[in-house]
């Protein structure tokens, strides 16, 4: 009798051991077990994400995180006619998560979304996707999304908007969340639209505003040699003389990021020489901040400087002086309108210890909050004009009814005390 009773016992023990605690796999989507990754206070990774594991095989699918909340009750009016009444409309953002130069920026927008969805989530289900850099992986990720989701957020950089902008593919609602990289000579599919960050667009915007203040003026628009530089430079260029501005433009040279000291002295002479109306300053904060010093005895002091939100190196990055003071640019409301009541609803993003968040991140950040707001009210009013008080700008967007139109304002600063603050242009 004891040793029936003991055979029982280490058989129980034996069959205790061997029961798994999940039922699931750890760490496969809708494991029970696994982490659930919840944004409601987002601490986005903005440093070089982990080591990502080899490239997937085409046999191997994409991975992908899901977070779902059910659609209660009936859908609202005007949901998108792809879900089915009482379930969540699923949407797919696309991000090169697993890319060693874009994994920091696409973590940083994955973030953003994510915590604009926790703020808005009843009855929407978000997938993170991830994929790298090659034209093919992205392409047959889109591809196999397509057939899981109703809207597409994605892909960021701009040769992936483009592969998918020139293939067949687009056929369910697509927020590119970058611009294809001949933006003038591209059309997009009319199921695609952009709301990418769009340096050129600033340098627009800047010559308007700049037009406004000083009428007919003679601009002479200082760059660096850096690509971004040179876009910039030539987008004001381009866009001034629409505007009734007359411009000559001057490539001034950096070593290591600083301008050459002959080249400031040579811009002084030509300056007093050849007086001009007002500066644009397709350059960086750093470079301004030079450029100032070397023009701060009267009259060249006085010559108005203009630029773009590449005059804000953002808050970790400020200077405390009084150089840039006076320099009029562009920014996003996150970056220059913290007290805006839609600014301070979402939460910022907290780097880790061992690093900066830079402002380009942040700005990242604000685009994935602005792209779950987007898709929202795409979702919920599909063929409707869409206005929203974004955190990238005032977006006024036309999506279903032909080719997509997206307009992005963003909000004018002037520097005070070394730091950018909001200013009401004329």
């Amino acid at each position: 009798m004891l040793a029936n009773k003991i055979k029982t016992l280490l058989l129980c023990v034996a069959a205790a051991l061997s029961v798994s605690a999940c039922s699931t796999p750890c760490g496969s989507p809708g494991a029970l077990c696994a982490p659930i990754e919840t944004v409601t206070s987002p601490a986005p990774r903005v440093t070089a994400p982990p080591e990502r594991p080899p490239a997937p095989t085409p046999e191997e699918e994409a991975q992908v995180q899901t977070f779902a909340v059910a659609m209660p009750g009936t859908p609202a009016e005007g949901q998108a006619a792809a879900t089915v009444p009482g379930q969540a409309v699923r949407i797919g953002v696309v991000l090169p998560l697993r890319s060693e130069t874009l994994g920091r920026a696409a973590d940083a927008v994955r973030a953003g979304f994510m915590a604009a969805w926790e703020r808005e989530r009843a009855g929407f289900e978000v997938t993170i996707i991830e994929t790298g850099d090659a034209a093919d992986d992205i392409l047959s990720t889109y591809e196999a999304a397509l057939a899981q989701q109703d809207i597409i957020v994605g892909p960021l950089a701009r040769s992936a908007v483009t592969a998918v902008a020139a293939s067949p593919l687009v056929t369910k609602p697509t927020i590119a969340l970058n611009h294809p990289e001949d933006r003038e000579g591209t059309t997009l599919p009319p199921k695609m639209l952009s709301i990418g960050l769009s340096i050129e667009e600033e340098a627009r915007q800047v010559a308007e505003w700049a037009a406004r203040e000083y009428p007919g003026a003679n601009v002479m628009i200082l760059s660096g040699s850096t690509a971004w530089q040179r876009r910039i430079a030539s987008a004001f260029a381009g866009h001034a003389p629409q505007v009734g501005m007359a411009t000559k433009t001057l490539e001034l040279t950096a070593l290591n990021g600083y301008l050459s000291d002959g080249e400031m002295v040579a811009l002084r002479a030509r300056l007093v020489e050849q007086p001009v109306d007002l500066l644009f300053a397709a350059l960086d904060a750093d470079q301004a901040r030079q450029l100032r010093v070397a023009l701060s005895a009267p009259p060249l002091s006085e010559i108005p400087l203009f630029g773009t939100s590449s005059l804000n190196p953002g808050r970790v990055s400020l200077y405390q002086g009084a150089e840039l003071d006076g320099v009029k640019l562009l920014d996003l409301p996150w970056q220059i309108q913290r007290d805006n009541p839609t600014v301070a609803s979402y939460p910022q993003p907290v780097p880790r210890d061992d690093e900066r968040l830079t402002a380009d991140m942040e700005r990242l950040y604000a685009l994935g909050i602005d792209a779950f707001r987007v898709a929202r009210e795409i979702a919920l009013r599909p063929g409707q004009p869409i206005s929203l008080d974004g955190v990238t700008g005032q977006l006024s967007i036309d999506f279903g009814n032909g080719p997509a139109r997206v307009k992005r304002v963003e909000p004018a600063a002037i520097y005070r005390n070394g730091v950018p603050v909001p200013v009401t242009t004329p």
